[in-house]
């Protein structure tokens, strides 16, 4: 889509923060306001229209595309969004470890213990860790606990999650980034653990290099996302 405007502008309204180009407010796709929850998030997505060039390019406006999900899909039923983000709960990657070989195990323990017990800590909950790839069962409790804090996120920062849950294939490294604090290239990394093991072993080609990055910079995108959601 060619650019059809100069500028954008934050403006404050009564439905949070819009982005205007050149004085004009832009709507989501389904011609809702494109209304930002604080001035931090707006400022990021009004910075994206601005950098566009002579052509309008959706793939390089991701805070955009994330709001828009916020606001067109997350909204209209927020709380069926939340419930699929806490399903993961139910057979979190953590909680899954190789049997073999010993290194590996012991790579997992290290990283994605410290995740666990952090969780622990959060929210009061325990979990079944097991080695192998049959599925074990939750608490009750746990999966109930961790869907009631998945549940008290806004809109915004469920969008922001939902791709952070399903790239790491972790509720809880979503959550320890968004509520912990977490570093999020130490969580990516705690994350691919599984992945760089097979290419230490066997060896990586450019395509499956290349896709890997593109994972990484769309975890690290969301991450930001989030970060902005909740200044």
């Amino acid at each position: 889509m060619k650019r059809f405007y100069k500028d954008a502008a934050v403006a404050a309204g009564d439905g949070g923060y819009g982005i205007q180009l050149d004085g004009k407010p832009v709507r989501t796709p389904a011609r809702a306001l494109l209304a930002l929850p604080n001035v931090a998030l707006a400022q990021a997505v009004a910075a994206e229209w601005r950098a566009q060039g002579d052509s309008v390019d959706p793939r390089s406006m991701p805070f955009t595309g994330l709001a828009n999900a916020a606001i067109d899909r997350i909204a209209p039923d927020r709380e069926a969004f939340a419930a699929g983000i806490a399903r993961y709960a139910e057979t979190d990657l953590l909680c899954y470890r190789a049997d073999g070989p010993e290194a590996l195990a012991a790579r997992q323990a290290a990283a994605w213990d410290r995740l666990l017990d952090w969780a622990r800590a959060r929210y009061d909950v325990t979990f079944r860790v097991t080695q192998g790839v049959l599925h074990v069962a939750q608490p009750s409790e746990t999966l109930e606990r961790l869907g009631a804090a998945v549940a008290a996120f806004d809109p915004f920062t469920l969008a922001g999650l939902s791709t952070l849950v399903t790239l790491s294939g972790s509720l809880v490294c979503g959550l320890a980034v968004v509520e912990g604090g977490h570093a999020p290239d130490a969580v990516w990394a705690a994350a691919e653990i599984d992945e760089s093991w097979q290419a230490e072993q066997w060896g990586e080609d450019a395509e499956a290099a290349a896709r890997a990055a593109r994972r990484r910079e769309e975890f690290a995108t969301n991450c930001a996302f989030c970060a902005l959601t909740r200044s």
